[in-house]
């Protein structure tokens, strides 16, 4: 394949040649060879494709909520090409026997993937570690999917096995014992009213957050663990990490939504960690623009919609967004919220080399032909029919996003969108355990 004219995140404007799944040349004045296909991308930008280091594709024990087979589907038509997914699943991925269960349903999966091995009081490290492992985590420091929630000397003692073995750990930090319960007093409305959202939010306290994140920072630096912090929804959580020379991730929703979308949302908008105030939704998104946030990833986490409508204590926390990662930033580019290189950088190069995929994440000769192609100037709005997740809605809906026209794994075209007539085509299963790759497939030469 040879796609011609496309802008890259630095502004030029390049041809990039595709062969054997890889990144063989990029450069100017390319002719096509005999029988090869020529994508014009005159007007488009090019970029790495996403990788999204935190999705619960719900398999197994989940599949009403979604598949490997959908939630890819979903991910190759927002510009994801690597998802990593989270151990919550039934049963959850604690051992050698869980993993391969996991690892046999997502065979069905369109994009490149790994496996995140948990941590309970039943884990096996033993033979999860044989495995072919992403990394530790989400390794909940809470109760916040009840089962998975961990006591601090079970925490410390991941952390030890973890840096034993080279492995990063992903930490989902709430101090429990700072949620105030009183939020949850009285009459909180029906499933679909402002008061009802809101009092997750309220319950589930900021302070919680910060003083969890700086507990496992030092944890971490004591055991010289690699510690990446998931959905830091806070600014002060993520000046801690900053401080302390760690990483951290933040959500889409935690970017575009705050509290004073309780209304629209209702239990929807129940999430872990919770909606925060627009001043400190403000205070995130511009850490995020000047540097200080290191990924984005969606913690992609759907229900169906009858179980977001039960009440507050019963509706399951979590929203859908792996589809509407790229273009929900994307759009802040074409707005001038966002630089594209900081896009780039946030989505694809960072979660790349934090977790050393060293073919992932950037478009340079002999890198993985992971790219989306995708015009800045026709956004569309966000309609929850139009996307290809199995929950049937998102928290995003009527906002603009900027969606790919084409995204490929490894040179194959896993989605495609005629930017005419909408008409989409989806390529065949072929993703790939991103940790089981043999040198010459994943390694950049």
């Amino acid at each position: 394949m040879l796609i011609t004219g496309a802008e890259l995140a630095d502004g030029r404007v390049r041809d990039v040649r595709i062969s054997d799944g890889r990144i063989a040349a990029v450069g100017n004045g390319f002719d096509a060879n005999a029988g090869e296909r020529v994508v014009d991308a005159r007007g488009r930008h090019l970029l790495p494709g996403a990788v999204d280091v935190h999705v619960h594709f719900r398999e197994p024990g989940g599949s009403h909520k979604e598949t490997w087979a959908s939630g890819s589907r979903s991910a190759a038509a927002g510009g994801v090409t690597t998802v990593v997914d989270q151990p919550n699943t039934s049963p959850p991925t604690v051992d050698g026997d869980a993993f391969d269960e996991k690892a046999a349903l997502a065979a069905e999966s369109l994009v490149d993937y790994g496996i995140n091995g948990g941590v309970t009081g039943e884990w096996d490290p033993e033979s999860l570690f044989e495995r072919p492992l992403f990394a530790l985590g989400e390794v909940f420091l809470a109760d916040s999917t009840g089962d998975m929630g961990i006591a601090v000397d079970l925490f410390e003692d991941a952390l030890a096995e973890a840096a034993a073995r080279d492995v990063p750990v992903t930490v989902h930090a709430e101090d429990e014992t700072l949620f105030d319960a009183d939020a949850l007093d009285g009459d909180l409305g029906g499933a679909g009213t402002a008061a009802n959202a809101d009092a997750w939010s309220a319950y589930r306290t900021a302070e919680a957050e910060v003083a969890a994140v700086e507990r496992a920072l030092a944890a971490g630096a004591e055991s010289d663990a690699q510690v990446h912090v998931a959905h830091t929804s806070t600014p002060e959580a993520i000046d801690a990490v900053r401080e302390a020379g760690a990483t951290c991730e933040v959500t889409p929703h935690h970017l575009f939504l705050s509290r004073e979308d309780s209304g629209r949302l209702g239990t929807f908008g129940r999430m872990n960690p919770p909606l925060r105030s627009e001043a400190r939704r403000a205070g995130v998104f511009e850490r995020l623009r000047d540097g200080d946030v290191d990924v984005v990833a969606t913690d992609h986490a759907p229900h169906t919609v009858a179980e977001k409508r039960h009440g507050l204590t019963e509706a399951p926390s979590g929203v859908p967004g792996v589809e509407t990662l790229y273009p929900l930033l994307l759009e802040a580019v074409r707005k001038g919220d966002l630089s594209i290189e900081r896009v780039r950088d946030v989505v694809a190069a960072n979660p790349a080399s934090i977790f050393g995929l060293e073919a992932k994440g950037r478009i340079e000769p002999g890198a993985d032909a992971d790219l989306v192609v995708a015009d800045l100037t026709n956004p569309r709005e966000i309609e929850a029919g139009a996307l290809h997740g199995a929950a049937g809605w998102t928290p995003f809906e009527g906002l603009l996003g900027v969606f790919p026209e084409l995204t490929t794994v490894r040179g194959t075209v896993v989605y495609e969108r005629d930017p005419v007539t909408g008409a989409e085509s989806f390529g065949d299963a072929g993703g790939r355990n991103v940790r089981d790759l043999a040198p010459s497939e994943s390694d950049a030469a």
